[in-house]
């Protein structure tokens, strides 16, 4: 059934109940101050915690639809979507699936020049952004704006409609729009090598079946307390909510990764099942082994299951993190946006004699590793990944050559490479892509290549990812200087300074880059040139 109907379901069964609670520690006025407060924020009490109903939360998407229906977007118009996780964000998103629109959710960390593209690229009749876009929405250009812009949050832009009270002014029914299985739903925005986003397409179906997968693996009731940290515009967060939506469960947003901040809210908010990126679970053991933190001062007993997934996760990371809670379940989570994020594979709980491994296919899933001739691959042999379910893509927007590419006879090929083992459980060896996955986001090599190549001195360079302990990945420069020219670290990092801070590269490497003959650079040299090293620094550090 269409996404939509369990938001509807739970506001009648269990109107009163808490659905969604937003934590914004920034706005504490001490490290103890956990306190509740009113909906309505104002600047004497800009608040600290806030909460919604299952009732709530279904009549304000009720109030976005009915405002986006007065302001003429129909069935199938796409409505942008470019907020830092707050408490709005969900029903916004369920708002504008509910006016039969299809939800566009945009990357935080997008610059100006990116979000217009995705806008271009999905067709945007409307966007909704929130203050900490202000400026690079306004830096858009009057051709690239959408023909309806709406700002959520508080005060007003010149150049944009207010959401909140024009919302608040709207009727909290439904608007009655019927909806099937097969309507357009959602695009989610990835890209590969070349750093250009595809706009992936999902019907009502596909979203519907991941909340079906995320409580099959994760077990989860009405009882469960979901901390969610990782930002809501990725398929990871929102698909891991879903197991909430369709169990009746509260979730927590928790704005902000810190160690103490993360503890504190699983300890306040008895949250029983929290999503880490491998960087937080690191910065949280390495904080209680420091001393920093200590256990005892938080009430964890609720906490059953840590989960995680957007990258490579470390074995190590693992067992260390088992020897701090030991009475922690553990599942890890492989999928793509392509695939309605996390869940096409998955360790599965109680598997940890296989940790390393992504599993096996998950709830309603097929997976496979086929050779290059498109036969299975033998056990242990590498071959490519590839995944079949009712959470596959439709297509690729406005892109057939790489749908045709990626989707063959029902199956989506995920350009990754892996290997099958004797017991079913799958294991990546490598990605066929050149993106860097760095503390869960996406890079894209050619990107900061074309921006080094800008620096004057420099004659060619290669980015490729090395092994790290925290993050996963970094992204490494191997620069080659023009002859004649000396070039330093500090030279580059000082030019680096212009991109955003994600994208510089954290290690800077001089030497040749080698190109075969066809003027393609050769980075599976350079990755084995240089990540042998990197990965025995970095366990020797560790």
């Amino acid at each position: 059934m269409p996404i939509t109907q369990f938001l509807e379901s739970n506001a009648r069964l269990w109107p009163n109940d808490a659905a969604l609670a937003e934590i914004n520690p920034s706005l504490a006025r001490s490290a103890s101050d956990w306190r509740e407060f009113s909906l309505v924020e104002t600047a004497a009490e800009p608040g600290y915690r806030k909460e919604l109903t299952w009732r709530e939360f279904d009549e304000r998407a009720n109030q976005v639809a009915n405002l986006l229906a007065s302001a003429g977007i129909k069935r199938g118009d796409k409505v942008a979507l470019l907020l830092m996780n707050c408490l709005e964000w969900l029903p916004i998103y369920f708002g504008i699936l509910k006016a039969g629109a299809l939800a566009v959710p945009m990357n935080f960390r997008y610059t100006s020049s990116e979000i217009e593209y995705c806008l271009k690229l999905a067709d945007c009749r409307a966007l909704v952004f929130g203050p900490e876009f202000i400026e690079r929405v306004g830096a858009l250009s009057e051709q690239s704006r959408p023909e309806l812009m709406w700002f959520e949050g508080a005060g007003s832009v010149a150049f944009a409609r207010d959401m909140e009270s024009e919302a608040d002014a709207m009727p909290v029914s439904s608007p009655g729009i019927p909806l099937t299985d097969g309507d357009d739903a959602a695009i989610y925005f990835s890209s590969g090598t070349t750093g250009f986003p595809k706009a992936i397409l999902h019907d009502h179906g596909a979203l519907a079946f991941s909340c079906e997968v995320e409580r099959a693996h994760h077990g989860q009731t009405r009882d469960d307390v979901f901390l969610c940290i990782p930002p809501l515009y990725h398929t990871g967060a929102k698909m891991h909510w879903f197991g909430s939506l369709i169990s009746g469960g509260r979730a927590v947003l928790l704005r902000g990764a810190k160690p103490e901040w993360i503890l504190k809210a699983a300890s306040d908010e008895r949250a029983s099942i929290v999503w880490l990126l491998a960087p937080w679970a690191q910065d949280i053991m390495d904080a209680i082994e420091r001393g920093d933190i200590r256990l005892e001062d938080y009430d964890l007993s609720a906490w059953r299951l840590m989960h995680i997934g957007a990258q490579p996760v470390p074995p190590s990371l693992i067992k260390r993190w088992r020897a701090l809670f030991p009475n922690h379940e553990y599942d890890t989570n492989y999928g793509l946006s392509e695939s309605t994020g996390p869940g096409a594979v998955h360790l599965g709980i109680g598997n940890l004699r296989k940790i390393g491994a992504i599993g096996v296919p998950g709830e309603g899933w097929r997976a496979k590793v086929v050779s290059e001739n498109g036969g299975e691959a033998a056990i242990d042999e590498v071959g490519e990944l590839i995944v079949s379910g009712r959470g596959v893509m439709k297509e690729y927007y406005k892109d057939p050559a790489a749908t045709a590419a990626a989707l063959k006879d029902g199956w989506l090929y995920t350009g990754d490479m892996a290997r099958r083992d004797e017991d079913g459980f799958i294991w990546l060896v490598d990605r066929k892509k050149d993106v860097i996955i760095t503390g869960g986001e996406n890079l894209y090599p050619v990107q900061i290549e074309d921006f080094l190549r800008g620096m004057a001195k420099i004659k060619d360079v290669a980015v490729i990812g090395l092994p790290d302990r925290r993050l996963g990945e970094i992204a490494a420069a191997i620069i080659e200087a023009k002859p004649g020219q000396t070039l330093t670290e500090s030279e580059v990092e000082s030019f680096c300074q212009a991109l955003p801070r994600y994208k510089r590269p954290r290690r800077i490497i001089f030497d040749s880059v080698p190109r075969n003959l066809t003027g393609k650079i050769e980075k599976p040299k350079l990755r084995e040139r240089y990540r042998a090293a990197r990965l025995v620094e970095t366990e020797t550090t560790g």
